[in-house]
C-alpha cells in the first residue's frame, strides 16, 4: 500500500501535465488582419524568417507584415495571379501569371521592383522552389505540363526548360529534394512521380479513397505525401517511396490547400473548416477542426511562430454558383497554436 500511494501521484501529476500539453496544443483563430483592396486570391507564401506573407490577388501580388498585416510592397501587371515561390539566398521572388500573359514574373525581395517575365505555357498555378535540386518547380494545369527552370535564370532573356508532358491536369505539387517530384493529377485522381534528372513520369500512384486531389504537402524525414482530396472529401496520406495509401480522414468541402509541420498535417477547406491531424501507430487521427471564415480555401504555415495565415474574404449571398466576395473586405485570418 505504501508503494501505491506513492506511485498515486505521480500518476496524477503526469494525467495532468499530459491534459494540460493536450489544451496547449489547441490551434484557434487569434486574429485578423484586415487587408482589403481589389483582387480575387489563390496560393499564400511565407517567409518566416523575414515575418513576410506573399498573397497573389489576381492582377498583382501583396506583400504584407505577418504581425501588423502592413502591406510592405506590391508587385503588379499580372493577368491571373496564382502563386509565390522565393529563393532568399538570390533575392528573387517569382509568380505564377496564368492568365493571357503565359508568365512567370521575377522580382526582387528587397525592393519588390519586377525583374522580368518569363515565357511560360498556359496555366501556369502552382509553384514551390525546390532547395535539393535547385529548380523552381511549376504546376500548369490546362496544358498538362511541369516546368521547371534553375532560379538564377536571366530574368530578362532566359527561357524556361523544355515542358514535362504528365498526361493528366495538374494541380498543386511537392518535392522530395532528391530528385523527385509529386503532381496531384486531378482529372486521373493519381500523383504523378516525376523523375527530375530524366524528365519523365516514373509512376502513377492513385490517390482512392480520395479523388479529385488538389492540396499536397510532405514530410520528408518520413517519406510520406499530404493529399487533399476534394471528391471524396479526404485527407490522404501517402508512402512517397512507394505510393501505398497508409491512413485517411474525411475532411470538409472544397479544400485548396495542405501543410505539415511539427508532426501535424492541416487541410484548409472553402467550407470555413480547417482540418488538424496527426499519424499516431499508422492511424490518421482528427486533432481537431478549427472553424474559419468561409472561403479561407489556402493557408500558408509558420513553423517558427506556429502561425497559419488563410486569405479570405466577407461574400454576398449565393444565389448561384459560388458566393462573390464583397469589395474591400479582404483579409488575412491567423491561426495560432496556443
Amino acid at each position: 500500500m505504501r508503494s501505491l500511494r506513492a506511485v498515486v501521484p505521480g500518476l496524477v501529476v503526469c494525467f495532468l501535465i499530459s491534459d494540460l500539453l493536450r489544451a496547449q496544443s489547441g490551434w484557434k483563430v487569434s486574429n485578423t488582419l484586415h487587408v482589403g483592396g481589389e483582387g480575387g486570391w489563390d496560393y499564400v507564401t511565407a517567409d518566416p524568417e523575414n515575418h513576410r506573407l506573399f498573397v497573389t490577388r489576381t492582377t498583382h501580388t501583396l506583400i504584407l507584415d505577418t504581425d501588423s498585416g502592413k502591406t510592405l510592397g506590391d508587385v503588379p501587371g499580372q493577368k491571373v495571379s496564382h502563386g509565390v515561390a522565393i529563393v532568399p539566398r538570390l533575392g528573387r521572388g517569382f509568380i505564377t501569371d496564368g492568365g493571357g500573359s503565359r508568365a512567370v514574373i521575377v522580382f526582387d525581395l528587397k525592393t519588390y521592383s519586377v525583374l522580368g517575365k518569363l515565357a511560360a505555357v498556359p496555366d501556369a498555378d502552382g509553384i514551390i522552389y525546390d532547395p535539393g535540386t535547385d529548380h523552381v518547380l511549376i504546376s500548369a494545369g490546362d496544358s498538362n505540363a511541369l516546368l521547371t527552370f534553375k532560379p538564377d535564370i536571366d530574368p530578362q532573356n532566359g527561357k524556361i526548360d523544355p515542358p514535362i508532358p504528365l498526361e493528366g491536369a495538374p494541380e498543386f505539387l511537392a518535392a522530395d529534394g532528391q530528385g523527385k517530384a509529386f503532381v496531384n493529377l486531378e482529372d486521373k485522381d493519381v500523383v504523378a512521380v516525376v523523375d527530375l534528372n530524366s524528365r519523365k513520369v516514373i509512376a502513377r500512384w492513385p490517390v482512392a479513397p480520395g479523388g479529385k486531389p488538389v492540396g499536397m504537402s510532405m514530410d520528408r524525414d518520413k517519406h510520406r505525401l499530404f493529399v487533399g482530396c476534394r471528391n471524396p472529401q479526404k485527407l490522404v496520406v501517402m508512402n512517397a517511396d512507394n505510393g501505398t495509401i497508409e491512413a485517411s480522414l474525411p475532411i470538409g468541402v472544397g479544400v485548396d490547400a495542405t501543410a505539415f509541420t511539427n508532426g501535424q498535417t492541416f487541410a484548409s477547406c472553402r467550407d470555413g473548416s480547417l482540418t488538424v491531424a496527426s499519424l499516431n501507430n499508422g492511424k490518421l487521427e482528427l486533432d481537431q477542426t478549427v472553424k474559419t471564415p468561409d472561403g479561407a480555401r489556402t493557408l500558408a504555415v509558420d513553423a517558427t511562430n506556429h502561425r497559419i495565415y488563410l486569405p479570405t474574404a466577407e461574400f454576398e449571398p449565393a444565389t448561384t454558383g459560388r458566393p462573390k466576395a464583397k469589395p474591400g473586405t479582404f483579409m488575412i485570418v491567423v491561426v495560432e497554436q496556443r
